[in-house]
């Protein structure tokens, strides 16, 4: 594939809003996890939540989308200047050639719950404020970034369980490639909820302790929250009109670009990995592949890593099938598993990575089990990052990986990219 840029992007998790807070607590090794104390919520576990979302107002003209999803949505989008580096861009292409592509897995559910606890006693009727469309529906976080620029382009939400908001680059980069759009907003956004608290409690996966992917005494997840975003865009043209190393000559070395995406579909059960982790594995080559990149070459590998004791075994058994020690962590750790918005948030993370050249420990791991066969980080450090992959693996064997790798990388000729 022709690399896309992204030019600009952000994150918001329990790690705090924006790239600053986000990069201090991965360097430092801090992670964002607490006691659950969600509303209503009667659990043993830890959670991951963005504080002050419900005092977040929504902007007056989008009031009928309020939501927390939505509001963790706009939180998102009014952090590290993003806003305005879309408006930029839709000033550059026109509102109808920017796309919008977002991750959710219950986008606003936990309106609904509201509404079903504020029914009326007698009919059970639903309370007349009620909109499932601009909430519930997993296309309000879509139609919901659409409005908030005023934009007319293709736009769609992908709820893929916990590949969502990777697979969105995919579709973004199909797109951008047909020539249907010159930019898009990808991203994912996925906010606390009952319904998924005890929907993962009913599957008996929540931790009692904050998640230690990778360990050996890992004994499941903890549910986070978070909003990511980046606009991509296509990668300038050269003086005679085409795309090439020449056209990458106007971007900085540390210029952040997506080389290579890899989706699969393993299929092998509703809600564990193929044990061999087949589909993982398929979907890493792919992404290697397109990407022009061989596995050797990769710096850093941002792991799925749920601390899930099969899936963490299934992703180790593909890691090791394609790579020889690459140094790799999750940093589920420091975030909690933000489900449809994973993939976005840890591209964002490899896109810190990248800039910052360094690597990200995998927090509350005290004992890597030896058994995976990783190099696990366990040491932030700072280190020589040209190359990430990042890994998001969902339900139902719904596996995606991306490339992405600083643009001094592909200009000096040390990936397979060609015009």
């Amino acid at each position: 594939m022709k690399p896309l840029i992204l030019s600009h992007f952000t994150a918001t998790s329990c790690l705090g809003r924006g790239l600053d807070a986000t990069l201090d607590a991965l360097r430092g090794q801090r992670g964002g996890l607490a006691r659950c104390d969600f509303e209503r919520a009667e659990l043993d576990t830890w959670i991951g939540a963005v504080a002050g979302v419900d005092a977040e107002p929504i902007r007056a003209d989008l009031a009928d989308y309020a939501c927390r999803n939505n509001r963790l949505a706009q939180l998102g989008l009014t952090q590290d200047g993003f806003a305005g580096h879309v408006e930029a861009a839709v000033a550059r292409y026109g509102a109808a050639r920017v796309g919008v592509f977002v991750g959710t897995s219950t986008s606003g559910i936990l309106e609904t719950e509201y509404a079903y606890q504020r029914r009326d006693a007698q009919s059970g009727a639903l309370e007349p404020g009620f909109r499932y469309a601009q909430t519930h529906n997993p296309y309000s976080l879509a139609a919901f970034v659409r409005a908030y620029f005023g934009l007319f382009g293709p736009a769609t939400s992908i709820s893929s369980a916990c590949s969502s908001g990777a697979k969105v680059f995919g579709s973004a980069r199909r797109m951008i490639e047909a020539g249907l759009i010159d930019a898009a907003v990808v991203g994912g956004v996925d906010s606390l909820c009952l319904t998924t608290l005890y929907g993962f409690n009913s599957l008996e996966l929540l931790s009692r302790e904050p998640c230690r992917p990778f360990d050996v005494n890992r004994n499941g997840i903890s549910i986070g929250e978070a909003a990511a975003f980046a606009l991509v865009e296509r990668a300038p043209t050269g003086p005679d009109g085409h795309d090439g190393h020449d056209a990458l000559d106007s971007l900085d070395d540390d210029a952040i670009l997506l080389l290579g995406v890899g989706e699969s579909s393993d299929a092998h059960h509703m809600s564990s990995p193929h044990p061999e982790g087949l589909g993982a594995r398929v979907a890493m080559e792919q992404a290697l592949s397109m990407a022009g990149v061989a596995a050797s070459e990769i710096d850093y590998i941002n792991l799925h890593g749920t601390a899930t004791p099969s899936n963490d075994a299934a992703e180790s058994r593909a890691v090791g099938a394609l790579f020889e020690r690459t140094p790799c962590s999750s940093t589920k750790g420091a975030t909690g598993h933000t489900l449809g918005a994973a993939g976005a948030l840890e591209a964002v993370v490899a896109a810190l990575t990248l800039r910052h050249r360094f690597v990200p420990a995998g927090i509350n791991t005290t004992q890597p089990d030896p058994a995976l066969g990783l190099d696990y980080v366990m040491e932030s450090r700072a280190a020589r990052v040209d190359t990430v992959l990042s890994n998001s693996f969902g339900f139902g064997g719904t596996n995606c990986s991306l490339v992405l790798a600083r643009a001094g990388r592909v200009r000096h000729g040390h990936s397979g990219y060609s015009s």
